[in-house]
């Protein structure tokens, strides 16, 4: 429904009296058009609610609230598909705890029609008494820092800016994306506060396909030497390195591209060797590795083996 939808039906009710028809015109005319969205008029209602409360307990807040609105070719009828709900509200759920920086459960409280809206609340534990306290609940206030945000990403995902102060959230946001992107829907995530206010985001096809570009990788080559003893030998060619005695010392899986090569040099465990390798990362257009390989160029001297992370 939207905001000036009362004013068309107080002009039905009027059609079959001219004259107030007319006044009721004018009267409208001079009040101007309702611009509002209805998310829009639902924040200025909850701010005079509460604003109404705190007149009389200054301490009082709403009760927060995270609608989920679902657009695309089959969201009109009002209702969430169990295959959506499985793809879709999990990853919502670990993206709010991955941008607060510890857990937050949500739980679903309702679904309505306006496309597909699903209502949804932090899960706040019970106080001594049995009661909720949102004043003092932890939960809720992690889950107002993390959808402060993932919306602020949202946004900027959506205007294809610069998100690397986001790296951490990256992996999150890709699987809601993927899913969005099976399903054909868009997503618009509006929060409600317990202090009256609204934050809100979308993440339509514009956004996803940045999703994707950013995921899109290049090649990083370096050489190196990786010395230490010998802890596994697979017939595929692969070769395990421990670089150290220490139980922690780094281990380095040392692939070869032709098995017979290695088959030659009659490795045997526990040998030392000084392997001549490349070293290869594939990393994202944010400079995040998403896969390193070490494959086997040749002898080397013996030397210390370069201090990498495997």
């Amino acid at each position: 429904m939207t905001g000036d939808s009362w004013r068309e039906r107080r002009r039905a009710l009027l059609d079959d009296d001219p004259a107030e028809a007319e006044r009721a015109a004018r009267l409208l005319e001079a009040l101007g058009t309702e611009n509002r969205d209805d998310e829009e008029i639902e924040a200025e209602h909850r701010a005079g609610r509460l604003a109404a409360a705190r007149e009389y307990a200054p301490d009082a807040r709403l009760e927060e609230e995270l609608q989920l609105r679902l657009t695309g070719p089959d969201t009109d009828g009002g209702a969430l598909r169990f295959q959506w709900g499985d793809a879709l509200l999990e990853p919502v759920e670990h993206m709010v705890s991955v941008a607060a920086g510890t857990p937050v459960r949500l739980e679903l409280t309702g679904i309505s029609a306006g496309s597909t809206v699903v209502h949804a609340r932090p899960v706040v534990a019970p106080t001594e008494s049995g009661d909720l306290d949102t004043l003092d609940a932890p939960a809720a206030s992690a889950a107002s820092t993390g959808l402060g945000t993932l919306t602020t990403l949202l946004d900027a995902l959506e205007s294809e800016h610069d998100i690397r102060e986001w790296a951490r959230l990256f992996d999150a946001v890709e699987a809601l994306s993927r899913a969005l992107s099976r399903y054909e829907l868009n997503l618009g995530v509006t929060w409600y506060d317990a202090d009256g206010h609204m934050r809100r985001a979308r993440l339509t096809e514009r956004g996803r396909h940045y999703v994707k570009r950013l995921r899109e990788t290049r090649d990083r080559d370096q050489e190196i030497t990786i010395s230490g003893r010998i802890t596994e030998l697979r017939e595929s060619g692969l070769v395990k390195v421990k670089t150290g005695t220490a139980k922690n010392a780094p281990a380095y899986d040392v692939r070869f591209e032709e098995p017979g090569e290695l088959l030659r040099m009659r490795p045997g465990l526990g040998d030392n060797v000084h392997f001549r390798v490349r070293f290869r990362q594939q990393l994202d257009s944010m400079g995040i590795a998403r896969s390193t390989e070490y494959t086997y160029l040749g002898p080397a001297a013996e030397q210390t083996s370069l201090p990498l992370e495997p």
